[in-house]
Order: structure tokens, then C-alpha cells, then sequence
């Protein structure tokens, strides 16, 4: 494996200001996802920012030049002092946006949050149906609070995104998801495909797709996209392993985003504590400026100098930046390697092969997180 490469290089690069913030406020979460992208090991809550650590986090955040900070976790809705720490950052001059499950929300506090400043709420949906959201949730009675939660953010005059994580269970619903998302008012629609990340990859049988349904989907959401123009806006985040080339991971990284996790580790990446080797700073000792502009872990894969080939000469470096590093870290054992998910990667084969295998394997039962 390749030593990380030194930030020394990247001194003289002063990175732009980030775009968004994802604050993820706690791990603590009611529900039990398979497919749950949050760290295998959760921050405790006794680890956790306090409010005015994150409130100072916030001020940081603005100061640098972050427009958006999306309150997250885990669910947020877990932490008592949500509705404060909304204001705080709407006062800082922060776009917030609120993703959550909706469990741990209340028609009161949605008008609470609403008059703090939230900007938006993103909700997720696992299902169109009681039995099979509350199935893939693992939560009883989640799906009827995500509709209430639905309404009562429509009737607070919020904007709703409605989050579809779809995969081999569920994707042959994805146009009764759409139509689900137009019924509850929501302006916008992610259909965001398992990442095979964290808890996702102890269930891939369970949720790889096939590629004909990531077909199918692709051809509908292309369809829908034009018919629903002015309705509705889709986002869709495709199936990595069904695919020829791979996204622009984070926008690249170190680029547009950052993530600080509950307990103030700050990270270029959801996953980025998956490369061994990577020192990550804490807002609770080094300001947050100083850690996105010199931050090893930031200056890790910036640019395109650590690229080896086929990336570094590839026409698409300045496109794709090489793919996803922690994919890279996970499939190849070597972060610094191209993303199996191209087909440029000596590995592609092998990974389409055994997404087919998964595909097509019949689901067995869901292995929960924490279960």
C-alpha cells in the first residue's frame, strides 16, 4: 500500500471555502437500518458536543464561509436542545436543513424548529407501506409518524425533501415512492441507492439490486424527471456497483464539504474513518479554519498529485477525482487506488461479477444494527 501522501504539498493551494457542513449531533438513532452508513463503532453519547460547543462550531462554520449546515446524526431529533441549536446556526446566517427519520418529532416542536429558522427538512422514507418501511426501519409505528411528521412540516410552511433509500427490496417501488413524495407536498425527491458502506456491506444479498432493476430505475427516474418538471425535482444517486464509472465522491475530496462527527472529530468524508493511517483534528482543540485548510487528513487526497494510473493521466481525474477513497480503501486495500467502480480499475470485473451474484441472490433476513 502507498503512503498517504504529505499535505506539505498542498501549503501553497489555499482550498476555497467549503459549501456545507454536515453536523452530525449524535449516533444515537431509535432505528435499526441495515443499510445504516454510520460508523460500525458509534460515538457514545457521553462523547458528544455539548450545545455550546456546537453552537461555537456554527460560528466557526459561518466565519469560514459554509452556506449550509445539515443537522443530522444518528437522529438529531434525539438531542434535546435541536430547537436551539437551529437557531443558533440560523442566526449565524446558516442554511439549515434538518434529516431525520421524523421519530422523536412532535407537531409542537416542528413549529418550534420552524420559528427557530429551519430552512428545510429532509425526510426519509423506507417504504410505501406500513409493514415494509417499518420492516426495513425496524421500528414499529415509524411509518405513521413519517406521515404525520409529513404533514405537520407542509402545514409549518417548510420545504420537504423526501429521502428514498432504495435497494433489491424496494426498488421496484420507487414510482410509488415518487408518487408518495407529490402527495406529502415535498418539493424534491433523493432516490439514493444503499451505499455499501458501514452496515450495508453485513447485508449485501439482502439489499444488492440487480441490474435490471438499476435499469429500470434509471430509465423511470430520466422519464419522471421530464413529466414532473416544475413538480417535483429528483436527485438520484445510482448503484456504484452496477455502474461504469464512479460518482465524484463528496464532490472530490476536500473540496466543497466537511463533516463533523458528535464528537467533534472533523472529517472530509462520511466514511473517511475507514483509511487506516489518517489523523483527523477535534474542534474541541484546533479551530475549525485551521483544520480544513491544514488538516492532514484534508490535505490527504486533494488535488490530483496523489493520483496513481490509470487516474493520473485519465481524462475524467477533474471529473470524477478518481472516485470514492474509502471505496477505494475497502475494495482494493488501498485508498490511494482508483475506484474499483471504474471500469478502468484492474478490479472492475471482479466487482461487477459479484454485485450480479448478490443481485440475484435470493434476500434472506435483515441483520440489524445494534440487534
Amino acid at each position: 500500500m502507498n503512503e498517504h501522501p504529505s499535505p506539505v504539498r498542498f501549503a501553497a493551494r489555499r482550498p476555497p471555502p467549503p459549501i456545507a457542513m454536515l453536523a452530525e449531533l449524535t449516533h444515537r438513532c431509535p432505528l435499526a437500518c441495515p443499510y445504516c452508513s454510520n460508523p460500525l463503532e458509534l460515538s457514545r453519547a457521553s462523547e458528544e458536543l455539548s450545545t455550546e460547543e456546537w453552537i461555537d462550531v456554527f460560528r466557526q462554520a459561518a466565519d469560514l464561509g459554509v452556506l449550509h449546515v445539515h443537522l443530522s446524526g444518528g437522529e438529531p431529533a434525539s438531542r434535546r436542545d435541536l430547537v436551539a441549536l437551529t437557531r443558533a446556526a440560523s442566526g449565524f446566517g446558516l442554511y439549515t436543513n434538518l434529516i431525520t427519520s421524523g421519530v422523536g418529532l412532535t407537531e409542537a416542536r416542528i413549529i418550534e424548529l420552524s420559528e427557530a429558522g429551519l430552512d428545510h427538512l429532509q425526510l426519509s422514507i423506507q417504504g410505501v407501506t406500513p409493514d415494509k418501511a417499518d420492516l426495513v426501519g425496524g421500528y414499529a409505528g415509524g411509518y405513521a409518524r413519517k406521515i404525520a411528521v409529513a404533514g405537520w412540516t407542509h402545514a409549518a410552511g417548510i420545504p420537504l425533501t423526501v429521502n428514498a433509500v432504495c435497494h433489491k427490496q424496494n426498488m421496484d417501488e420507487i414510482e410509488d415512492m415518487v408518487g408518495l413524495a407529490i402527495e406529502l407536498g415535498a418539493r424534491r425527491i433523493e432516490i439514493a441507492t444503499v451505499q455499501f458502506h458501514g452496515w450495508a456491506e453485513r447485508n449485501r444479498a439482502a439489499l444488492m439490486p440487480t441490474r435490471a432493476q438499476v435499469e429500470a430505475t434509471t430509465a423511470f427516474v430520466n422519464e419522471a424527471r421530464k413529466r414532473l418538471a416544475g413538480t417535483l425535482v429528483i436527485d438520484y444517486v445510482p448503484a456504484d456497483h452496477h455502474s461504469r464509472y464512479p460518482k465524484a465522491c463528496m464532490g472530490g475530496w476536500g473540496r466543497t464539504g466537511l463533516n463533523v462527527n458528535p464528537a467533534g472529530r472533523v472529517l472530509p468524508c462520511h466514511a473517511a474513518e475507514t483509511i487506516p493511517g489518517l489523523t483527523f483534528d477535534n474542534v474541541r482543540a484546533t479551530p475549525l479554519a485551521e483544520i480544513w485548510l491544514e488538516g492532514a487528513a484534508f490535505n490527504a487526497y486533494r488535488g490530483d498529485d496523489w493520483m496513481q494510473e490509470p487516474c493520473r493521466s485519465c481524462e475524467r481525474k477533474h471529473i470524477d477525482f478518481g472516485g470514492c477513497r474509502c471505496q477505494a480503501m475497502a475494495l482494493a486495500g488501498d485508498a490511494a487506488a482508483t475506484d474499483p467502480v471504474c471500469i478502468r480499475s484492474s478490479l472492475h470485473a471482479s466487482l461487477a461479477a459479484a454485485a450480479e451474484e448478490d443481485g440475484e441472490a435470493e434476500p434472506g433476513p435483515f441483520v440489524y444494527r445494534g440487534r
